[in-house]
């Protein structure tokens, strides 16, 4: 069976860098969604408690027959649960959901900078980690001032970051600042949510070259330039075609072309303004 590459975290523990996220899939479609990809070979499960099918992701965990160190799982604290004590209940629900004492990684989901909290919430997460609860803490969504802002506070760096990111918005520039402290980037929408880029010229151009489908050809370029990726899916033939994706070889003109489709512009709500 075909295995994702992993990389290492700045924490010393590792990460599969292709894996499978359930944004908007229901708990009990999750439950075999993820059963699914197991079976296919992902180890490497993306979630959050806004999803709402942590309950679904656990027991196609619980039912895969892998062992739990085989699967590396990441959740995510939301919004209203900012704040440090909020933050230490939030997690332990996120951990009865799931079925699990642990998470391999837990990320504070935005910053939501209006409510002032995400430092003390990034606080409340060293604890989290420390107890065993999570074993890599991390976030999503943040820019580079509030990243350099918990940073400078705490001395405690992010392992990863987790931001929209695709052709037409490769977050260039954060991509940089992450790498400059050792922070890996992780790719939510990687597809860009399918439809136009997916019939760009240059992209369907690259996959016709490679016999590959365009989806495969964003993947390897994801890969590629070092960013973790998990596309969703709710199609099965989709979930064993995205993770064939790893045996797409790009060259160093295939990943420039791409890298040069960047529009700049986001498909999400931009975390400055997201409350």
């Amino acid at each position: 069976m075909t295995q994702s590459p992993t990389l290492t975290l700045h924490d010393g523990s590792t990460i599969p860098q292709l894996g499978y996220g359930v944004w908007q899939v229901d708990s009990d479609i999750a439950e075999d969604l993820v059963g699914r990809a197991l079976q296919v070979g992902y180890r490497h499960i993306d979630t959050a408690r806004i999803y709402g099918n942590e309950e679904g992701v656990g027991r196609a965990i619980a039912n895969s027959g892998l062992a739990r160190e085989d699967v590396f799982v990441t959740t995510k604290l939301w919004n209203d649960d900012h704040g440090h004590d909020s933050a230490l209940k939030a997690v332990d629900a996120s951990l009865q959901r799931l079925g699990l004492d642990h998470v391999d990684l837990y990320l504070i989901h935005w910053p939501t900078p209006r409510r002032g909290k995400y430092l003390e919430t990034w606080k409340a997460f060293q604890e989290i980690r420390d107890s065993g609860r999570a074993r890599s803490i991390g976030v999503s969504n943040f820019p580079q001032e509030h990243l350099q802002e918990i940073i400078d506070a705490t001395g405690v760096v992010p392992v990863v970051n987790q931001v929209e990111l695709h052709p037409y918005f490769n977050q260039s520039a954060l991509r940089e600042f992450n790498a400059s402290h050792g922070i890996l980037t992780e790719a939510w929408s990687p597809l860009g949510q399918g439809g136009e880029l997916l019939q760009d010229p240059t992209i369907c151009e690259i996959a016709a070259k490679h016999g590959a489908t365009p989806g495969q050809v964003v993947i390897a370029w994801h890969l590629a330039l070092g960013n973790v990726v998990f596309p969703k899916t709710v199609t099965p033939e989709r979930i064993q075609e995205n993770w064939d994706a790893l045996d797409v070889r790009l060259d160093a003109e295939d990943v420039e072309a791409i890298s040069g489709l960047d529009k700049g512009g986001r498909i999400g709500p931009d975390p400055v303004d997201f409350n």
